[in-house]
């Protein structure tokens, strides 16, 4: 059979698979077919190398080359896989390996110098445990004896797992693989027995909120967009995700784009679009990649285009690289994007749901959200509420890093808190240290301080204590953070993604980073700044965060001061450490380092006068050296190459 006919063969199969879903189940011979698509059984070894656009910077795509000429060299008949990733950021590069009639072992940080070891340890019964996580699959195969399932392990067992399903498992991009896991079966089972009316109302029934901070119920915004009266509608995916510390979206759409897509195709159905778009980000090249694969996959099942599955329903997507800013994220910005004019917000009314992209109701949801349809869909309403707390049904992705002992993307039951997130799933703070804070929703978000980790994850309570969820980025705060140059960066980033329309941001961001860039930093002779007006400078702040958040267009200038006022409440000692004593007790903040050479140590080697950039080290061959404090630059280069210590920093 040559590779047209297998390819014709194979959407032939997937189409019968979906008919018989919600009729009468796949006929015996088709459960073998899908056991072998779901990796639960395999004729042959199969290896699969987790990609994600993380695990690639992490050197997979070196660990897959390895793989392959491992392969080639010992002539070994095997499949090998690019699956997903949704494990610990610590764990990458991961690789997997099944023997027929066992499950599959999953093994982490395998460089292409572990290859050897790994495969050749899983032909012959010789497992390397040292980087070995556990064993996945069917418990009724033979079991790897004395080895821990994956599923049993405290990163797994911590999370409710409804929208996140491919740990490793199958090729993100390929529909067949999703299907065999029951994809896709709620978009038919929705276009061929349920009216746009009645999805809509099991939205509605299941209480589903927009992941994207706010909290918006979805249906409301179907609701308003079907109630319009336009032949034309459009469903956006917002995957404008650009938080520095957040991958929620990116890493969902890398792993698991058909989740999404089916989430919009059903989302177009409910309120009459025909038309999605997805935008994303021109810096996610392996997500832009994988969607691309992805839609095609499933408009080569049938899954998009015309008459889908003979229902009288139709619906494409198109996926839109956009070059936008931070600001583009706000749907109005986004959708003036889209439009190919500058991204900047808008005045609301009108909403996008009732007059958006070109003027037509326009239904903006981020892929997260989308990614709850097929779900709800699948399970029902009263299922869904089940899960999660009374007022936010459902499940949440975080994407968490800084100091956590297990970094990555998880998926955590709404109504658990902020401290089980970091303790029960991620493990605690790393090397054991005390936990200093938490930034909770990227640099326009908020610094819970270690006794309000106990805040629920859920949209009200947030809100009733003045907190956003954002946009699922999570940071652990440890000892060693400087939360005052945190701030200061945060401020330096939204100063140069404010897109200047309205008079508060645009001002507001640049002043309050020049304010903390003196608090951070040691004035120059010729700046001649005393304790007194850099005082008056820090007076300044807090009238200026209130005027931005009172005033300001749109998110970013109204949520740009939040770090900030939460450093003068919460943190207060460690901000007047920095303005009265000109310390930073962290030794983070360069520009506050004095540094001096202890005269009875110093054996004039010359070595940190040579690697001195700002040449401020002064001295003679052999003899003690002296530092120029004027010049210095507090980089901190003469204290790392001294090797007798003799270079003093206070």
């Amino acid at each position: 059979m040559n590779k047209s006919a297998r390819l014709e063969n194979e959407i032939s199969f997937l189409k019968r698979i979906l008919l018989s879903a919600h009729e009468t189940g796949p006929a015996s011979e088709d459960r073998v077919r899908l056991a072998m698509l779901r990796g639960d059984k395999v004729v042959r070894p199969v290896i699969r190398v987790g990609f994600s656009g993380g695990a690639i910077l992490a050197g997979a795509m070196d660990t897959w080359r390895a793989v392959r000429e491992f392969m080639d060299d010992h002539d070994i008949e095997a499949d090998l896989v690019a699956a997903g990733y949704q494990g610990p950021l610590n764990y990458i590069p991961m690789v997997s390996v099944q023997m027929p009639g066992r499950n599959r072992l999953i093994f982490r940080n395998v460089t292409p110098e572990k290859i050897d070891g790994v495969i050749n340890g899983v032909f012959h019964n010789d497992i390397p445990e040292s980087d070995l996580i556990g064993q996945q699959g069917n418990r009724g195969f033979e079991a790897w004896p004395g080895i821990v399932w994956v599923d049993d392990i405290k990163w797994i067992v911590s999370q409710r797992r409804q929208v996140l399903n491919n740990f490793n498992c199958y090729n993100p991009s390929d529909a067949a693989g999703y299907i065999a896991r029951g994809g896709y079966t709620s978009l038919v089972r929705t276009i061929r027995n349920f009216t746009m009316e009645e999805v809509v109302s099991t939205v509605e029934a299941a209480q589903l909120r927009g992941r994207s901070g706010s909290g918006y119920f979805t249906a409301e915004k179907w609701k308003n967009a079907l109630a319009t009266d336009s032949a034309t509608r459009y469903i956006v995916c917002n995957a404008m995700e650009s938080d520095p510390g957040s991958s929620t979206d990116t890493l969902l759409l890398e792993t698991q784009p058909h989740s999404v897509i089916e989430g919009m195709a059903i989302a177009g159905y409910a309120t009459g679009a025909g038309q999605g778009i997805i935008a994303i980000h021109n810096r996610s090249d392996y997500a832009v990649r994988v969607v691309s694969e992805a839609i095609e996959a499933a408009r080569a099942t049938g899954l998009l285009g015309y008459d889908i599955f003979d229902s009288g329903f139709s619906f494409n997507i198109e996926l839109r690289i956009n070059p936008g800013a931070f600001v583009c994220g706000e749907e109005t910005a986004l959708i003036s994007s889209l439009e190919g004019k500058r991204g900047m917000p808008q005045l609301k009314p009108p909403y996008p749901a009732t007059n958006g992209y070109k003027g037509f109701p326009t239904i903006i949801n981020n892929p997260e959200t989308l990614a709850n349809i097929p779900v709800i869909m699948r399970d029902g309403p009263d299922h869904y509420r089940g899960t999660g707390s009374e007022g936010c049904p459902g499940t949440k992705l975080f994407y968490v890093t800084g100091d956590a002992r297990l970094k990555g993307l998880v998926e955590v039951e709404m109504g658990k808190s902020i401290d089980y997130l970091i303790n029960n799933v991620c493990d605690g703070v790393v090397g054991g240290d005390e936990l200093k804070g938490v930034l909770l929703g990227g640099p326009a978000g908020h610094i819970l301080p270690p006794a309000a980790t106990g805040l629920k994850i859920d949209f009200d309570e947030a809100a009733n204590q003045s907190v956003s969820l954002g946009s699922g980025g999570v940071v652990l705060l440890g000892e060693a953070t400087c939360l005052v140059d945190l701030v200061r960066y945060s401020l330096a980033f939204l100063k140069d993604q404010s897109c200047g329309k309205c008079i508060p941001c645009r001002e507001g961001t640049g002043r309050l980073h020049y304010i903390m860039n003196s608090v951070t930093s040691r004035p120059s002779e010729a700046e001649g700044e005393s304790a007194l007006s850099r005082f008056r400078g820090v007076m300044q702040l807090e009238t200026i965060a209130r005027v931005m958040k009172e005033t300001s267009l749109c998110g970013l200038g109204q949520n740009a001061p939040n770090l900030l006022l939460d450093l003068m409440t919460g943190f207060r000692a460690e901000l007047e450490e920095h303005i009265f004593d000109r310390i930073c007790r962290t030794g983070h903040c360069r520009g506050l380092r004095i540094f001096s050479i202890d005269v009875e140590k110093c054996t004039g080697c010359t070595l940190c006068a040579v690697r001195c950039p700002a040449g401020a080290i002064y001295g003679t061959r052999l003899q003690p050296h002296f530092i120029v404090e004027e010049r210095c630059a507090g980089c901190g280069l003469c204290f790392e190459v001294c090797k007798f210590g003799a270079v003093i920093v206070r």
